[in-house]
């Protein structure tokens, strides 16, 4: 998947394009991702142990992957990405527009 847990994206398509956050949950079985403050719901949650008060929880839901580019930190831009192996084997993420290495972020 293009996108990691950490990364900053930007969203391109449906009701919340234009607007960026920070990738929370990254859930590649569906191909969906979790981003802050992105595609936020309501439940109604009965009271439990967990939660004695009950009442209107808000949450974000996933959205589709391929609706989000990850956003570079150097040219502050939405950009696609392209994988490089470096000649030590390690995994490298490079931006399209600027070409230049895009950390991958801590966990």
């Amino acid at each position: 998947m293009h996108v990691r847990k950490g990364d900053q994206v930007a969203v391109i398509a449906g009701n919340y394009k234009g607007s960026e956050g920070r990738v929370l949950r990254v859930i590649p079985k569906s191909n969906r991702v979790v981003v802050e403050g992105i595609n936020m719901r309501k439940r109604h949650q009965r009271p439990s142990q967990r939660n004695p008060e009950g009442g209107i929880v808000t949450f974000e839901a996933p959205i589709a992957a391929s609706n989000v580019l990850l956003v570079c930190p150097h040219c502050k831009a939405p950009s696609r990405v392209r994988k490089r192996h470096d000649p030590d084997g390690t995994l490298e993420r490079l931006c399209v527009r600027c070409r230049t290495a895009i950390p991958i972020p801590e966990a």
